[in-house]
């Protein structure tokens, strides 16, 4: 039985909250990984204008942003989200409290006034905040790029209308805002699989051969009626976004999948962490 959580102080979760997110963005190894994605989407930009005009190959959206440096945003996206992102979900969510265990610092933590479930959500929120920003530095990284090597101005969309640019800015935002929702779930997963060792390695690698594996079954079609489960089947729904009229069902089926993964991971995670003998 898990034990009963101490009454809640006025304003020692949000202190909490604040110092975890201090410590998620003050490590050096994060810092880097948000430095490497905004490098690999500058250099995906450069790289697309050293090719340029020759387009019709690679990556989806990479075609069209020699037409118009905005589509470097859904590009970068396309690129980063596969393995990059994950693997920067992996680092940051599985060693949220594996590395404190790993580091002896878990049994400390306990003692502060927020009890075992909240600092769970605590840490559960400090990985997905520290994903959104990933996400975020791609999109921003990739905008500023485009808009100083490609021309820049009103989008044409996949459906072949044209909005303004101010359309196009939000409707970027709301793809880099569903490409963020989509790693709701994978935080999760990571913080579960965070909750089940004190190796931090082992926690990232779990999580990060989840996607794998999800990944190599979505190409296996003996397995198609699992297909709209895996937890990457609608990443790339948000070309949706850039249609005249969005269809509301792949992203909402989307969305889904993750609510899922969050729930059935989240409960894992509170089972576990919950009922922990913490020794160190």
């Amino acid at each position: 039985m898990s034990p009963a959580e101490p009454p809640a102080h006025p304003g020692a979760f949000r202190r909490a909250l604040g110092s975890e997110l201090r410590l998620v963005y003050g490590r050096r190894r994060n810092q880097v990984l948000l430095v490497v994605l905004g490098a690999g989407a500058m250099l995906l930009g450069i790289a697309v204008k050293a090719s340029s005009p020759h387009t019709g190959q690679g990556p989806q959206f990479l075609d069209r942003v020699a037409g118009n440096g905005m589509f470097l945003v859904f590009g970068a996206l396309v690129v980063m989200l596969p393995v990059f992102l994950p693997l920067v979900v992996a680092v940051v969510a599985g060693d949220s409290l594996s590395g404190e265990a790993s580091s002896g610092t878990l049994r400390y933590l306990l003692t502060v006034p927020v009890g075992r479930t909240r600092l769970l959500v605590m840490k559960w929120l400090a990985a997905l905040l520290f994903a959104t920003s990933a996400v975020f530095t791609i999109a921003i990284v990739a905008l500023i790029t485009g808009a100083v090597l490609f021309p820049f101005g009103r989008v044409t969309l996949l459906s072949g209308s044209t909005v303004s640019l101010a359309d196009g800015l939000l409707r970027s935002a709301g793809i880099a805002g569903y490409v963020a929702i989509s790693l709701v779930g994978l935080v999760t997963i990571g913080l579960a699989f965070s909750t089940l060792t004190e190796v931090p390695v082992a926690a990232m690698a779990l999580t990060l051969g989840f996607v794998i594996v999800a990944a190599v079954l979505d190409t296996v079609p003996q397995v198609a009626w699992l297909h709209p489960y895996l937890l990457d089947e609608h990443w790339l729904d948000f070309g949706e976004l850039l249609r005249a009229a969005p269809r509301a069902g792949p992203l909402l089926a989307g969305i889904w999948v993750q609510v899922s993964y969050t729930v059935v991971a989240g409960a894992v995670a509170w089972a576990r962490f919950g009922s922990a003998d913490i020794t160190v």
